[in-house]
């Protein structure tokens, strides 16, 4: 397993060993041990698995108060996954970090306490996105940033997707109170 850091502390790809053979193929995508050996000593206390069609976009999404930390994993299909720094005070706030997972490059991304998170299917397949949490999700500390915020400037690899009513009406980050976001150092 590699670990790698991207250009937002905290924020990082895990690269899983895949052991594959003519019957298919095993990884561990979870071990404590493991992964704290490797900096990524969290407790996780919720599972969530979501189904999408293509071309649909979920997020940009975050918590606060109990803002979530998010151990990301992609078992069946493609998406383009972004995280963006909400935390306030951050010298990298408002910076956004995007990549594709999949089932088939076995990437996963750990996306700390302090973002906001958002993915769009990029695959004609039906996705199987499954995350691990450090918080419970609590309804009234949920929030939204609208997924193509002028500022943000967010490259999503698609024009027109499918989006829920909230996400369609999600305010700019701008628009945001500050005490709506997280702090750095959460």
């Amino acid at each position: 397993m590699n670990v790698l850091e991207t250009g937002l502390p905290g924020l990082r790809v895990i690269e899983v060993d895949v052991y594959a053979d003519e019957r298919g193929d095993f990884r561990e995508t979870w071990n404590a041990r493991t992964y704290a050996e490797r900096g990524l000593g969290v407790d996780f206390v919720q599972d969530n698995l979501s189904r999408s069609k293509p071309r649909v976009l979920r997020g940009l999404h975050f918590q606060n108060p109990h803002p979530q930390g998010k151990l990301i994993t992609v078992l069946q299909g493609q998406v383009y996954d972004v995280a963006v720094d909400i935390r306030v005070g951050s010298d990298t706030f408002g910076e956004w970090h995007g990549m594709k997972l999949s089932a088939e490059n076995s990437r996963q991304l750990y996306v700390p306490e302090g973002f906001a998170h958002g993915f769009v299917v990029t695959s004609s397949e039906k996705v199987l996105f499954h995350y691990k949490c450090t918080d419970l999700y609590v309804p009234e500390a949920e929030g939204s940033i609208r997924w193509n915020d002028p500022v943000l400037d967010i490259d999503w690899p698609m024009e027109d997707p499918v989006l829920s009513q909230k996400d369609n009406h999600a305010p700019v980050l701008e628009n945001i109170p500050e005490e709506r976001l997280t702090f750095e150092g959460v």
